[in-house]
């Protein structure tokens, strides 16, 4: 059976037609070419398809794209903002906090999701070691990640 959804994914209103046996992480990247988040193990994991989901952090691999009807969606490609990068995108790109690259859109989206859920707390390493524990990487770049979480948390709390 297939029904009409409604989401705003980056921004940008869109309306897509699913069998209701879909995940968001196939509407996203099979119907509306939304390649950001991506297919690692799609038993919700891995944390490669981490996405906003009205601001929080959600697998999308795990979650029905008829029960995100009317939702935003918010990408890695989406987190910049009139050409400007979001503060945890430039502290990825200053920690080398990727190597292959395949996992760091779900990196950077569930580290903006902590960030947000965290509400400007003081974070230990172990606190953010412990919150983004759901993305895996296999390169094995956490050094790099752990220390961009870390300094985006302090440019948040600024």
């Amino acid at each position: 059976m297939d029904r009409e959804i409604r989401l705003t994914v980056d921004g940008e209103p869109r309306t897509v037609t699913v069998d209701v046996r879909t995940t968001l992480l196939d509407a996203l990247r099979e119907r509306l070419d939304v390649v950001a988040p991506k297919k690692g193990c799609d038993h919700g994991q891995c944390g490669s398809c981490t996405v906003l989901l009205d601001g929080r952090r959600h697998l999308t691999c795990l979650k029905l794209a008829v029960s995100a009807d009317g939702a935003e969606v918010v990408t890695a490609d989406g987190l910049a903002a009139d050409g400007t990068l979001h503060p945890v995108q430039e502290a990825f790109l200053a920690h080398d906090a990727y190597q292959c690259g395949y996992c760091t859109p779900g990196q950077v989206c569930s580290a903006v999701g902590l960030l947000t859920e965290s509400a400007g707390e003081d974070l230990s390493d172990d606190d953010i070691r412990e919150q983004m524990s759901g993305n895996l990487c296999r390169c094995g770049a956490y050094r790099g990640i752990l220390a961009a979480v870390r300094q985006a948390a302090r440019e948040v709390r600024r």
